[in-house]
C-alpha cells in the first residue's frame, strides 16, 4: 500500500510539472506576440513621423525636401510684383535693375520689345554703334510684398543729374499677381500667334494649288484646240462649214481602213481534179 501511494504521488507531481511547463511556453509565445505588434506600431509610428528603421534613425532627405518646399511655397506667397506702364528711351533691364535694387531685392525682370528701333536723325560723321532696343512696358519681381507696394508709391523721377529725371514713372501694384500668370499669358499669346501663321500658310497654299491646277488646266485646253486645228486643216468640208469658226467646227474623225482579203470557200475544202472524174465510167 505504502508504495501504491508513492507511486500515486510522483504521478501527481510530475503531471502538475508537466502543466507548469506548458503554461510556461504559452506564456513565452504570448509574449513574444504581444512584443512583434508593439514592434509593428512603433515602425508604423516611425514612418508616419519621418523615421526610417525602428531604431529612431530619422530620414533627413525627406524632412528638407519637405521643409525646403514649404519654405518655397511661402517665399512664393510672399513675393510682389510691380507693373510698368511705360518704359524710358534708352533704358534696359541691367539699368533698371540697378536703379530699384537700392529699394529691395529683385529676383526677376521682364521688358516688352516695342517692335521698332530709335530713328536716327542726319547723318553721322563717326562710325554708328549698336543701336539700342526700346521697350514698351515690363513686370519687375520684389521679393516681398512691402517693398514692391513701397516702390510703387514713392518712385517717380530720381535725381536731377539722372537722364530719366524727367520721365515720370507709372508704376502699379498688382495684388494677387504672380510671375506665373506672366508667363502663361505669354505662352498663350504665342500660341495663338502660330495658329494664325498655320491657317495663313494653309490658305496661300490652298491658292496656290488652284492657280496651278487652272493653269494646267488652260494649257490643256490649247493643246486641245491646236489638235483640232491641225485637223481641221487636212479636211475638206463645204464652203458652209469653211466659214464657221474653229470653235464651231464639227470635227469628223477618219480612221484608215484596209480592204479584207477574199477568200473562195471552194478553195478551203480539198476536192478532186476534174480529169479524174472525168476517166470515171459509170455503168
Amino acid at each position: 500500500r505504502e508504495k501504491q501511494k508513492l507511486k500515486e504521488t510522483s504521478i501527481s507531481n510530475l503531471e502538475e510539472e508537466d502543466d507548469e511547463q506548458q503554461d510556461e511556453g504559452l506564456d513565452e509565445t504570448d509574449q513574444e506576440a504581444a512584443k512583434g505588434d508593439e514592434e509593428k506600431q512603433e515602425a508604423d509610428d516611425d514612418e508616419a513621423d519621418g523615421l526610417e528603421d525602428g531604431n529612431g534613425v530619422p530620414n533627413k532627405k525627406k524632412k528638407k525636401k519637405k521643409e525646403k518646399l514649404l519654405k518655397e511655397a511661402a517665399e512664393a506667397d510672399n513675393r510682389g510684383v510691380c507693373y510698368l506702364s511705360r518704359i524710358p528711351p534708352h533704358m534696359d533691364h541691367v539699368k533698371l535693375r540697378q536703379l530699384l535694387s537700392q529699394y529691395g531685392e529683385i529676383l526677376r525682370i521682364y521688358l516688352t520689345p516695342s517692335g521698332h528701333l530709335p530713328q536716327v536723325k542726319g547723318k553721322r560723321t563717326r562710325p554708328s554703334k549698336v543701336q539700342e532696343q526700346e521697350f514698351s512696358e515690363g513686370w519687375v519681381e520684389f521679393a516681398r510684398k512691402g517693398i514692391a507696394k513701397r516702390v510703387a508709391n514713392m518712385l517717380n523721377g530720381g535725381r536731377k543729374r539722372s537722364s530719366f529725371y524727367y520721365d515720370l514713372w507709372n508704376i502699379k501694384y498688382l495684388s494677387k499677381f504672380k510671375w506665373d500668370d506672366l508667363t502663361e499669358e505669354i505662352a498663350y499669346k504665342s500660341a495663338i500667334r502660330e495658329q494664325k501663321l498655320a491657317l495663313e500658310i494653309s490658305a496661300a497654299r490652298r491658292e496656290r494649288d488652284f492657280y496651278l491646277s487652272k493653269v494646267d488646266q488652260s494649257h490643256a485646253l490649247n493643246s486641245i484646240e491646236e489638235r483640232m486645228k491641225k485637223k481641221q486643216k487636212v479636211q475638206q468640208e463645204s464652203e458652209t462649214n469653211s466659214e464657221l469658226p474653229v470653235s464651231q467646227k464639227k470635227v469628223i474623225r477618219q480612221f484608215p481602213q484596209k480592204k479584207p482579203v477574199t477568200v473562195d470557200k471552194s478553195q478551203s475544202k480539198p476536192q478532186l481534179s476534174k480529169d479524174i472524174l472525168a476517166g470515171v465510167s459509170i455503168t
